[in-house]
């Protein structure tokens, strides 16, 4: 037997031996900037272990939040978009949660009525102290977003 057939042959039965990899969603987060983002900071100044697969966006308000920001991820692949605001009673613009709240209800309704699948925008109140809880989100949401696989419209919009 020659040097290259010995050779190749290990490399084969690595290759059929080596598990697929796993997937990993890509989660867009909207993030208010005095409690939710503040929140995510603390996580990481306190070393709070969560998963890297979230992307932050940090806005004045979650009542910023417009459904477009939401539908461009999602059309162009995303896996999840996380919206994060203050406790309702809590906004520092006195009701910015309450309008991220009915917009969100909104959104998933349109959603629903395209066939796109509401189950992947989550919409989370987690205050400035509360960096445990951000992570635990993230981290339940990306393992939610594994078990439900790739968003398919990252190939049925695909140009």
């Amino acid at each position: 037997m020659s040097d290259q057939a010995c050779e190749a042959k290990p490399a084969a039965q690595l290759a059929a031996a080596s598990p697929e990899p796993r997937f990993e969603p890509k989660i867009v987060a909207f993030l208010c900037n005095w409690c939710t983002y503040t929140g995510a900071d603390l996580a990481g100044t306190s070393r709070i272990q969560y998963p890297p697969n979230v992307r932050i966006i940090r806005l004045m308000c979650s009542g910023s939040v417009d459904p477009t920001y939401v539908l461009k991820p999602l059309l162009d692949g995303a896996d999840g978009v996380l919206i994060g605001g203050c406790h309702p009673g809590d906004c520092h613009y006195q009701s910015g949660n309450y309008k991220a709240r009915r917009r969100t209800i909104a959104l998933k309704e349109i959603l629903r009525s395209a066939g796109i699948d509401e189950t992947r925008v989550w919409l989370r109140w987690i205050s400035a102290s509360e960096g445990q809880r951000f992570a635990d989100t993230v981290t339940e949401m990306t393992e939610f977003l594994r078990e439900k696989g790739p968003n398919p419209m990252r190939t049925e919009w695909a140009v």
